[in-house]
């Protein structure tokens, strides 16, 4: 257990995976995963076998994110990582979890879902530069594609000996902080209404969530949107008379007539251009959310 980060550190990244995700697969096949993975489909009793117990979470995991033809082998052994998948051509892929997996059997779905979805990417050929970039994309797409409120739910405090001291430790699996799962989720939430925080068996997942919530709906009153609150909307007025960008908002404005405005789609971050000419209601291309503006 090591010291857990904190805060929204590589949110940039996270939204450049949310603007992936839908160039790759398109808004209809988004869609299709409103439902999330419900917590009785990967529980794991402590008398079942840890092998077949695996190996049926696995099949969960195949078929949530609709991998039918895919088999998964999974094994455990000790290793730095909580989990390891070899990437081949397929149709069977090997799995390998941390064998304290085999008796703390809590996040076993958690670690599957992020493996299976590194497989679900590969099939795709999606992927971002970088070892770590592409982790982040692997946890972003885990969580917006209904199996990531695992992943946060693994985020838990527990007794630990350090020193010949019982002390509490902190405990997360996965790339992103606690508050940037909170934050793909809640926007997950907020496209599909699907509310997974009853689902928390952990207080500091939940209080993380609540944290991303605040953020995900943030971005959904920032002008030019018409949601945006009087204070935003002032400012965002004197901006526009003086071409102003705003970094924190991310609007931007072109000067060449007729004149627009540019500004990131609250759901996919996809960069949006309306003209500058008052109230219009506008649909992402990209993901096809309807936003109401005031230009």
């Amino acid at each position: 257990m090591t010291e857990i980060e904190h805060g929204f550190p590589h949110l940039a990244t996270v939204r450049r995976s949310l603007t992936a995700l839908y160039r790759r697969l398109s808004a209809d096949t988004v869609g299709q995963y409103a439902a999330s993975v419900r917590p009785e489909s990967v529980e794991f009793p402590p008398d079942e076998d840890p092998y077949l117990g695996a190996q049926r979470v696995a099949r969960v995991m195949l078929q949530h994110f609709r991998l039918p033809d895919a088999r998964m082998v999974v094994g455990f052994r000790d290793m730095v990582h909580a989990g390891n998948v070899e990437l081949t051509a397929g149709p069977e892929y090997f799995v390998e979890l941390h064998s304290r997996f085999k008796t703390d059997r809590r996040d076993v779905g958690a670690a599957l879902a992020h493996e299976v979805m590194h497989v679900y990417l590969h099939r795709l050929g999606l992927e971002l530069p970088g070892t770590r970039d592409n982790e982040i994309l692997t946890d972003t797409a885990t969580a917006f594609l209904g199996a990531g409120w695992l992943l946060l739910d693994s985020y838990r405090e527990e007794p630990a000996i350090r020193e010949d001291r019982l002390m509490m430790s902190a405990y997360k699996l996965g790339y992103l902080t606690p508050e940037e799962y909170g934050y793909v989720l809640a926007k997950r939430a907020l496209v599909f209404g699907d509310d997974i925080e009853p689902w928390f068996s952990s207080p500091l997942a939940r209080d993380a969530y609540r944290a991303g919530l605040v953020l995900a709906e943030q971005e959904r009153r920032q002008p030019p949107l018409l949601a945006a609150g009087w204070a935003a909307r002032r400012r965002y007025a004197k901006d526009r008379r003086a071409g102003t960008p705003s970094p924190e908002a991310g609007y931007a404005f072109e000067t060449a007539a007729p004149r627009r405005v540019s500004f990131p789609c609250p759901t996919c971050h996809q960069r949006i251009r309306v003209p500058v000419r008052g109230r219009v209601t506008v649909r992402c291309a990209l993901c096809r959310t309807l936003l109401e503006c005031d230009t």
